[in-house]
């Protein structure tokens, strides 16, 4: 295949029109780098005091950063759940109790066991949330203006709860703080206008283990084996081809994210049977990224 100029100037004003402003003349030079971890800090009646952890943020995955995430951060199973009833409450109480403190958005335990449902003030930041958490590794849904983040009885408090109350301050701190109300405008646009003919690829978890047919032969990438439902592995050769092509999937509205060096796509036999969406989009973004001298 050969790239379309064209498509190529398209796809880079998409990826500069989600990126928050600090990263839209930059993002090719941000590294995957951890500034490390911050430490638990306790108000005077013993709780997490989660609205004092932080004064900054890594990189956001979106913009090239490390995913906050190295392993994908999913719910926990029904069966986990009614396993541990009470616990499970004490972890939805306490995410519920630290997205509030750092995000000032109304929360509360969702109807759908193992998630907690925040409200967004509009349909195009939980959309945004939606893209950026997802690239940081942590299991995410959206619809509407409601956005669900995971829990689990066997959530820590050091460990998984601090990860899903770190994910969504770090995202709506960019959101709010790194980007205008005209940049706000742009991406809701760009979500309408791919909407009709390029509707969101998301992953489904009842989605059986799938390697689309002739995904290998067209885009050059190796599946990896099943290790998540509505998920397939795609083995990169470096951590940049991965960055590149999860950047690119995400500004075409396909959900990806990343793994190391191995890229995570969405399978999704609804809204994409066989998967041909997918393997035509990926074809074309290989061929732009060996273009480009990614891959």
């Amino acid at each position: 295949m050969t790239p379309s100029p064209a498509s190529y100037n398209d796809l880079q004003l998409r990826i500069k029109t989600i990126l928050p402003a600090t990263y839209r003349d930059c993002y090719e030079s941000v590294q995957p780098v951890s500034m490390g971890s911050a430490g638990l800090k306790f108000a005077p009646d013993g709780q997490v005091a989660w609205n004092e952890i932080w004064t900054t943020f890594c990189d956001l995955a979106m913009a090239g950063g490390p995913p906050h995430k190295g392993k994908l951060l999913l719910p926990a199973t029904p069966a986990a759940i009614a396993a541990d009833p009470a616990r499970h409450q004490q972890v939805l109480a306490e995410i519920c109790r630290g997205i509030a403190l750092v995000t000032e958005l109304p929360v509360q335990p969702s109807p759908h066991p193992g998630w907690v449902q925040i409200e967004c003030p509009d349909p195009v930041m939980a959309g945004w949330l939606l893209r950026a958490i997802t690239m940081e590794n942590v299991a995410v849904r959206a619809h509407g203006t409601l956005l669900e983040l995971p829990a689990g009885p066997a959530y820590r408090l050091e460990k998984e709860i601090k990860n899903v109350i770190t994910v969504i301050a770090k995202t709506t701190h960019y959101w709010v703080e790194h980007m205008w109300p005209a940049q706000e405008r742009a991406i809701g646009e760009l979500f309408a206008a791919l909407e009709p003919h390029s509707p969101l690829l998301t992953p489904n978890p009842d989605a059986p283990p799938l390697t689309p047919p002739g995904i290998e032969q067209t885009t050059g990438l190796t599946p990896t084996p099943a290790l998540y439902d509505g998920w397939l592995g795609l083995a990169c050769p470096t951590v940049a081809a991965a960055v590149w092509l999860i950047r690119a999937l995400v500004a075409s509205n396909v959900l990806a994210r990343r793994e190391e060096t191995t890229l995570y796509v969405p399978l999704n036999p609804t809204t994409d049977p066989a998967a041909r969406r997918l393997t035509a989009l990926l074809a074309e973004l290989c061929a732009f990224a060996r273009e480009q001298q990614v891959l």
